[in-house]
């Protein structure tokens, strides 16, 4: 039996997806895909899923993640699942049409917070000065 392991990221947050052989069960840190909330993180985790096709439901999917905030850590479980079916199924017309509709699906955000620097309250803004 194969197994796959793949990791997506997102600012802060880590995912971890282990792709194997089974019945289409999808678990996010022991809990099933269904009853996840919000909705809006439910149904942007979904969207690999549903461009894959049926094919996916030959797989059990296995999540862990950490780190970041709610809508992060559905980009990075998102991004784990893609390149878990890609790689599982060997699929690269799923692929490029993962790509075609959103590119972060498969490529990561290399975009991270600015560090602070002296003299003003965040990492661009200055303190303000007064004269008089």
């Amino acid at each position: 039996m194969r197994v796959v392991v793949t990791t997506g990221k997102r600012k802060t947050s880590l995912a971890k997806a282990t792709v194997k052989e089974g019945s289409g069960r999808i678990r996010i840190n022991g809990q099933p895909l269904e009853i996840l909330q919000p909705e809006i993180a439910r149904l942007r985790i979904m969207e690999p899923l549903i461009l894959f096709g049926d094919g996916w439901k030959r797989y059990d999917i296995k999540v862990r993640v950490r780190g970041g905030g709610f809508m992060s850590q559905a980009d990075a479980i998102r991004m784990a699942i893609a390149t878990g079916l890609i790689k599982m199924s060997q699929d690269y017309e799923a692929r490029s049409k993962m790509i075609e509709h959103d590119r972060t699906m498969i490529v990561g955000d290399p975009r991270r917070t600015e560090p602070k620097k002296f003299g003003g309250p965040s990492a661009r803004s200055r303190y303000q000065k007064s004269y008089r």
